[in-house]
């Protein structure tokens, strides 16, 4: 028995597919195989660096590495203990100055922000953030080390310069995240009697704590690879410095530097291990930062 056609005249099954949806499937089939090639071609001069680093530097990475200071350039031996301590001690002062100053020019620029003064810090943070870094360590320079201020090379210095490349970083991701926090959270603030300061410091800040800390934090691992600053403000040393300013200090970024432009075996190899360690460095801060943001968020959700 034969089973009849019962479609109505004039209709088509939805199973039929037309020209024009064969053809859009197509783009997008070739669609995704072009952003699969270039995500590919993005991955592997990342996945070569790492094999690299990693190849060169794991060699010379033992406990003398982190606690013995650097030997001279010939010589086997000797680790990269001065550069860690100056490293931190440079980068908890920049963190003092850069991120504070940050978030509360986000605040400003979301909350009170209007006008002129608003765009020109906008526009200025922009430029800020593309300007090489070489600049601001010449401008540190400048100003601190030879020039009005004239107080030589030092911690202080260095952490100026280092501070300076993190404050667009913060103010310009600060305040992305600061507009995703939703007006009606302010609104219901209001409604509630609080003043404008009581809004941000209550409502708006905790809800933007998970963006804040991640945006911090990436402005971190940028800060504590940078070398051309510290070469114009610390200026390096060879023996762990502890004084604030005053003295030529030590960081990571300087000691790979300088090992690395050199012809001494020994010192190239201590270049790599220095580079493994500050790739491990910026990588924790940055998988630290996604950790930080979505636990944050959960805990706001809930």
């Amino acid at each position: 028995m034969s089973v009849l056609n019962t479609a109505p005249v004039g209709y088509r099954s939805l199973k039929d597919v037309d020209a024009q949806a064969r053809k859009r499937r197509r783009a997008d089939r070739r669609a995704k195989r072009i952003m699969m090639v270039a995500m590919a071609t993005a991955v592997v001069p990342l996945i070569l660096i790492l094999w690299v680093v990693v190849q060169k530097g794991y060699q010379v990475i033992n406990l003398t590495f982190f606690a013995e200071d650097v030997m001279p350039f010939r010589r086997e031996g000797g680790g990269f203990r001065n550069g860690f301590f100056g490293t931190a001690y440079i980068m908890v002062i920049a963190i003092a100055m850069a991120v504070p100053l940050g978030i509360g020019a986000a605040v400003y620029l979301v909350e009170y922000g209007r006008g002129r003064f608003a765009s020109m810090v906008r526009f200025f943070t922009d430029v800020m953030t593309g300007i090489p870094s070489i600049f601001v360590g010449l401008f540190v320079y400048a100003i601190l080390v030879i020039g009005t201020v004239r107080i030589g090379f030092g911690t202080f210095v260095g952490a100026v310069a280092i501070a300076l490349m993190m404050l667009p970083i913060v103010v310009r991701a600060s305040e992305e995240m600061l507009k995703l926090v939703p007006d009606s959270l302010r609104n219901a603030a209001f409604g509630l009697g609080a003043r404008r300061w009581q809004s941000v410091t209550r409502v708006v800040l905790p809800a933007a704590a998970p963006g804040l800390a991640t945006s911090s934090m990436l402005a971190i691992a940028r800060g504590i690879g940078e070398t051309a600053p510290l070469i114009l403000t610390a200026l390096g040393s060879l023996t762990l410095i502890t004084t604030f300013q005053g003295e030529r200090q030590s960081a990571l970024p300087l000691l790979i530097y300088d090992s690395a432009t050199q012809p001494f075996p020994a010192g190239i190899a201590r270049a790599w291990g220095g580079a493994l360690c500050l790739l491990a460095i910026t990588l924790i801060f940055t998988i630290g930062a996604r950790i930080v943001g979505s636990r944050l968020a959960i805990r706001e959700e809930s």
